[in-house]
């Protein structure tokens, strides 16, 4: 089937493409018309935060239950100077007019909070339960339009929501990147345009679908970014493997739609599963249960599905424009693609003065029909036979020495897997932000002036369940403020002000000593919950909930963590599953699976390294922090994914020389010759895709950008091109050994199937 439909786009290219233009934009002209549902929240079911949560809008409309932030600022006059009150009183006044925005002025008693040095003061902002999360930062640039011009007087807006989300511009930086890899592997500037088009198409159709999908799935709006980080990281793979199939096909002679038909029935079906697989290990992230996790692996596996069916569908339609020409390169074409590559790097690192190359590089194709020495066809490049490269000595290399080889490389990958032994599971807070943002500032400044606890109080809900309660929770504020983990304790705030006496709960706002993600405030609410609390209640039936956004990440934490290892072994058990049908093999799948837990454990400890530990904190700038806890999974789906990619374009060819010559020595040696270039070039390209997103300010993107990164070069070094001749060399025959009831129980999948034909 996918033959034929590869086929069927190739010969009607102009219906293919015509198709593809009216669905991208009846896409895109469903999310002018739709919209986005990205939300933010962190729902946690069955969890005493979301029970504390429910009590804030059952007995005070949701007060303290949605986005939040403050308007933080110090005055060397003093913050209660008279210019300075008037001048923040009429800030106040005018943020507290915007829509779905109330603002609790510290200057009123009932919120907020002014040090005791009077140097440093901050109002509460609350938002509406209804703001998004894109319009909680477009509230933040509204907020800080409004800041007064006074002498002595600095205002910073504080608060990872009012912060809003900026686009990444770093994807253009691995765009770059991909012109310069692809041309130098494949030696034709068409086939790095065909390859880096329908990927960004695919990308931006995958976009479209995903926010739509948003209004259903919801999740936070950076999966956007993860989204775009992933399809353009698959998509130029996907389409690199069909393209370089393709030109064997030319080379060996074929037209152009027997070329594509083989190259479809081949790598084209190795891709559809490779991708399948991709959207499968996402979307099992439903299972998780969580709306925040669920939003982040939809959106993903939405990009990847449509980038898939990019590669699969619009590529073999412009291949068939493209046809024999794909393995023509002329001068003009290599020059503008540098100056294209040299125009979209300069872009994305902000140096906009390289962005004059982009209309040079126009100028150039333009001239380059007019001009002789442009126009001036470059030589094709020779091919090697395949015990002359040297991928080929490499393997041979790697098989007199297997033990040798097997052992180094697992060690390798077992000492950058040690520090996940201190993995810490949490959120990072405000304090991870670049210094030079207004919400580090901030945040700096209410730790300065009041202590690293106001940056992230606790809410303690007391309901009353009977009329002898009330006099409990006095009781409750004395427990709380004799901890010495709690700097202060503000409140009771009560459900009815009028008379406190009938009221039915009570909101108590606990600070503690320490900062949001330290683990001293981890360790601080397990006590609170697990004893001061119940010690303090006894007796009684008052109904205590400890809540508030530093609880949720805890709780978020540990519900994450208690189904982490559920969902490995869901992902692994799939995985190993598949492979065994496809390869017809018990020991390959089982050495697969064995590989790439090696190499995503090794990115893990890369990960724990730098970004909880500090290592190399000087030169990338990142803060240590704990590891956001959905982070582990959504690497886990994905490079389990992609290093199957990896596994069925390499073991396919493996075994298609094996079944050809019977040599399980040669076949290796063989197996890796014909797809190091294409791997190593789909590695490189996917690692400095990834890799680039360590330029972005976010912290989660970086995050995941230098996890996947360090993932797929362990993957395609030290398992491609290591652990995987050595193994097999091992093993010899034993390779393809599977019981015969084992064969016969189970169903063929042909990836590597014979070409179709072209009619």
């Amino acid at each position: 089937m996918v033959a034929r439909i590869g086929v069927w786009c190739h010969e009607n290219r102009w219906r293919a493409v015509g198709l593809w233009a009216i669905g991208l934009a009846a896409l895109i002209a469903s999310v002018v018309i739709v919209g986005d549902g990205f939300d933010a929240e962190q729902s946690i079911p069955g969890s005493e935060t979301e029970r504390g949560f429910e009590v804030l809008d059952e007995y005070f409309d949701g007060v303290g239950n949605g986005l939040s932030g403050q308007i933080v600022f110090t005055a060397e006059q003093g913050v209660d100077d008279p210019e300075v009150i008037a001048a923040m009183s009429e800030m106040f006044d005018a943020a507290d007019e915007i829509e779905f925005v109330t603002i609790v002025s510290p200057y009123e008693g009932r919120g907020g909070a002014i040090a005791d040095d009077g140097t440093v003061a901050f109002a509460e902002v609350a938002l509406d339960r209804k703001v998004s999360e894109e319009e909680s930062g477009q509230i933040g640039d509204e907020i800080a339009d409004l800041i007064p011009d006074l002498d002595g007087l600095t205002v910073e807006i504080g608060g990872e929501e009012l912060a809003g989300f900026e686009p990444p511009s770093s994807e253009l930086i691995g765009v770059s990147f991909a012109v310069f890899i692809l041309i130098l592997a494949t030696g034709s500037v068409l086939a790095m345009g065909l390859s880096i088009g329908a990927a960004l198409l695919g990308v931006g159709g995958g976009l479209a679908l995903t926010t739509l999908v948003s209004n259903i799935s919801h999740g936070p709006q950076f999966a956007t970014t993860f989204a775009v980080m992933i399809g353009l990281g698959v998509g130029i793979d996907y389409a690199l493997f069909i393209i370089t199939r393709y030109r064997d096909g030319l080379h060996e002679g074929a037209t152009s739609t027997e070329a594509i038909a083989k190259a479809m029935a081949t790598a084209g079906r190795a891709v559809l599963f490779a991708g399948l697989t991709v959207v499968l290990s996402l979307l099992g992230l439903i299972a998780i249960g969580l709306p925040f996790v669920t939003g982040i692996g939809v959106s993903a596996a939405s990009t990847v599905l449509v980038t898939l069916f990019s590669s699969l569908t619009l590529l073999p339609a412009l291949l068939g424009f493209a046809a024999g020409r794909v393995e023509l390169t002329r001068v003009r074409g290599v020059i503008a693609s540098g100056l294209v590559g040299a125009g979209l790097l300069g872009i994305g690192l902000g140096v906009t003065a390289l962005a004059v190359a982009l209309p040079i590089a126009a100028a150039v194709l333009i001239a380059g029909f007019f001009v002789a020495p442009l126009k001036k066809a470059l030589p094709a490049r020779t091919v090697k036979p395949l015990t002359e490269t040297v991928a080929y000595r490499w393997s041979r290399l790697v098989q007199s020495r297997p033990w040798t080889v097997a052992l180094a490389g697992t060690a390798v990958l077992l000492g950058l897997t040690a520090p996940i032994l201190g993995l810490r599971l949490g959120f990072s807070d405000e304090g991870n932000f670049a210094q030079d943002t207004t919400t580090r500032r901030a945040y700096d400044l209410v730790a300065e002036g009041f202590g690293p606890g106001f940056n992230g109080p606790f809410l303690v809900t007391a309901v009353v369940n009977d009329g002898a309660d009330t006099a409990v929770v006095p009781r409750l504020i004395a427990a709380l403020k004799a901890d010495p983990g709690i700097a202060a304790v503000l409140g009771p705030l009560p459900s009815n002000p009028a008379d406190p006496n009938t009221s039915e709960a009570f909101i108590i706002q606990a600070i503690p000593t320490t900062a949001p993600q330290d683990l001293a405030t981890e360790t601080l609410v397990e006590t609170l919950r697990t004893e001061v609390i119940p010690a303090a209640v006894a007796g009684s039936t008052l109904d205590v909930a400890l809540t508030g956004g530093t609880a949720a990440g805890i709780d978020f934490s540990d519900y994450l963590a208690g189904r982490t290892l559920l969902f490995f072994a869901a992902v692994l058990t799939i995985s190993f599953l598949l492979l065994m049908a496809v390869f017809r093999s018990l020991l390959v799948p089982l050495k697969a699976v064995v590989m790439n837990l090696l190499s995503i454990s090794a990115a893990y400890g890369v990960v724990v390294a730098v970004f909880q530990w500090g290592w190399l904190s000087d030169l990338t700038g990142i803060q240590p922090a704990p590891i956001e806890p959905f982070i582990p999974m959504m690497m886990f789906a994905v490079v389990f994914g992609l290093s199957m990619d990896y596994e069925v374009f390499l073991i396919s060819r493996i075994r298609e020389e094996y079944d050809r010559t019977g040599d399980p020595v040669e076949s290796v040696a063989d197996g890796l010759a014909g797809t190091a270039r294409v791997i190593t070039a789909a590695a490189a390209i996917m690692a400095v895709v990834f890799g680039s997103f360590l330029l972005e300010d976010n912290r989660i993107i970086q995050l995941m950008g230098t996890g996947l990164a360090s993932a797929i070069i362990l993957d395609a070094t030290l398992v491609r091109m290591l652990l995987v001749p050595a193994t097999m060399e091992l093993l010899g025959s034993r390779n393809w050994w599977i019981p015969g009831w084992l064969d016969r129980l189970l169903p063929r999948i042909e990836l590597e199937g014979p070409a179709a034909s072209g009619n």
